[in-house]
């Protein structure tokens, strides 16, 4: 067994380089606390970032066993916390941050944990320089307690027949959704995965079950946006460029961006905030890319009448109601009952609040019937050359693109040269579960000739952008006069992604999961969160912070794991 599967508070503690001390009676209770409370709590002196350390660090110990949610813990917290304490007491406040603690996806460089992105070829990597993203956060105050279990490599790295089950990775195993956390009793998927997924690589059990006050993730397509989904928090996927990805394990850099996922829309727009630099990065051109609001603080946004009079378009063909397309068999897409159910009641909100709300507003690219035009006939390349026709190979070309140049910055503390030495790894080290679901996606990124197919790869990604923008997002909002489109759960991630534009996901309620595998009889079906995504056009993220914290006032339906 893994042994962060198994750790309990005195061997987490031990393994971060902490004596293990008696706890302090809490003064406030960390559960569900949101920023502004702990704020407040510090302020008022009921506690200090000390405390704040360890109460959360207790509720690992406490839970990591069972959900796994955990890859490291920053040996050196508690001196921060004193430090910021001390700073407090002297009347110096960095941001609204300061003291709080928080976690990051582990493809995050830090100075003081590994960076491992899951992979056993990187146990242990500590980088040689900080991500940007983690030099900001620190800068602006906030405790950077943990690492959290990722799939790994952002799962790009297994593929169809045995795709990797999210949060899955040969050095961490299987995180846990903390709203049911019983594994999968199916045949054929009773490996060790749970019932519930946690959804997508960036692991939100330990922020939904208030392990720290809030976490960063990353995404490339729908990382973010799906674990929120999964684990009832709010994510937000920003527009690309708009936060650093300098000393962030890559997929590709069309699509990569961080963003973080929280309990409530306000906790999120402060960690946005507080991730986004007021200047360029030098280290990641994409930086130019929006205008940072005044002081990086989007609280001004977070306003209850926001919905009133906004133009919210509903894309009801495919992502609402099945749709069939030229040369289809079977039609696509669509919503099961349920769902349909608490998207309907979700439309009705939107009007009670004053919105107007468009419907339909059917994105043109998904409803083309020029089967060159449409987004549905264009999927993700995930097969070796010669059977990639008719699908982009943005990712595979951007991954040994983007990855090799991130093994070449990290100079000679590399455990591997480049894709093709990490897959002889893998291919040596099965005994460790490196080849568990094979490793096919990396095996169809290596065999990238990044000269000779740069001719392929930039024609697909001008397709992607004109697919998903000019054609896709663009068009359905410039024709409706739009300031959100609304999807159901996260399934515009998707277009959103190769356009590289903002969406934010917000809870709503759970719906009954029935996969095409039945669940085995007297095995009772989980209950799946099942939220709303508000997504706009490039550097749109103010408005959507407005109309998504408009819609979490109204409904308030976010529930805390049992």
């Amino acid at each position: 067994m893994l042994r962060t599967k198994c750790l309990l508070l005195a061997g987490l503690l031990a393994l971060a380089g902490f004596a293990i001390q008696p706890i302090e009676p809490m003064r406030l209770n960390v559960v569900e606390a949101g920023i502004p409370e702990l704020q407040q709590a510090l302020a008022e002196g009921r506690v200090t970032s000390r405390q704040l350390v360890l109460d959360y660090l207790a509720r690992i110990g406490q839970h990591q066993n069972r959900l796994n949610a955990v890859a490291s813990v920053n040996p050196s917290a508690l001196e921060e916390a004193d430090q910021l304490d001390r700073e407090r007491a002297q009347g110096r406040l960095r941001g609204p941050l300061h003291g709080i603690p928080i976690a990051l996806k582990d493809n995050i460089h830090t100075r003081d944990m590994p960076t491992t992105g899951g992979a056993v070829a990187f146990e242990g990597l500590i980088a040689p320089y900080e991500s940007t993203l983690a030099r900001t956060l620190r800068e602006r105050g906030a405790i950077i307690l943990a690492k959290t279990v990722m799939t790994e490599l952002a799962n790009w790295v297994a593929t169809a027949p045995t795709p990797m089950p999210s949060n899955y990775s040969a050095l961490f195993g299987y995180s846990m959704n903390p709203y049911d956390t019983r594994r999968d009793p199916r045949t054929g998927f009773d490996d060790g995965r749970g019932a519930l997924a946690t959804g997508g690589s960036s692991s939100g059990s330990g922020t939904a079950a208030s392990l720290w006050a809030a976490s960063v993730g990353t995404e490339t397509s729908g990382s973010i946006l799906s674990p929120a989904n999964q684990n009832m928090l709010v994510g937000i996927k920003p527009t690309v460029g708009r936060i650093s990805r300098h000393g962030i394990i890559p997929i590709t850099a069309d699509q990569d961006t961080a963003g973080p996922m929280a309990r409530t829309v306000t906790d999120a727009a402060i960690l946005l905030g507080e991730m986004e630099r007021t200047t360029p990065d030098p280290n990641d051109a994409a930086t130019r890319a929006c205008t940072a609001p005044a002081n990086f603080d989007y609280r001004p946004f977070l306003k209850r009448d926001a919905l009133r009079g906004a133009r919210i378009g509903i894309p009801r063909a495919f992502f609402y109601d099945r749709l069939s397309l030229p040369g289809d068999t079977n039609p696509r897409g669509g919503l099961n009952p349920e769902q349909a159910h608490l998207m309907t009641e979700a439309i009705e909100v939107l009007r009670n609040a004053g919105a107007e709300v468009v419907d339909p507003a059917d994105i043109p690219s998904v409803v083309d019937q020029d089967a060159g035009s449409n987004l549905l006939h264009w999927n993700v390349c995930a097969s070796a050359k010669g059977s990639d026709d008719g699908c982009s190979i943005v990712f595979k070309y951007g991954m040994k693109r983007d990855f090799n140049a991130w093994l070449a910055s990290l100079g000679a503390s590399a455990p591997v040269a480049d894709l093709t030495a990490l897959r002889r790894f893998n291919a040596g080290q099965t005994s460790r579960g490196t080849l568990k679901y094979g490793q096919g996606l990396l095996n169809v990124s290596d065999e990238i000739d990044l000269a000779a197919d740069r001719t392929r790869y930039e024609a697909d990604r001008a397709k992607d952008l004109r697919l998903s923008r000019a054609h896709g997002i663009d068009a359905v909002m410039k024709q409706h006069g739009l300031a959100a489109l609304l999807f159901p759960g996260v399934d515009g991630a998707g277009i959103s992604a190769r356009a590289g534009y903002p969406t934010i996901a917000v809870p709503f309620g759970f719906v009954r999961l029935n996969p095409a595998t039945p669940w085995p009889a007297g095995f009772e079906a989980p209950r799946a969160p099942f939220g709303v995504s508000f997504a706009g056009d490039a550097c749109s993220e103010p408005r959507l912070v407005a109309l998504a914290f408009a819609f979490e006032q109204a409904t308030r339906r976010r529930v805390a794991p049992p």
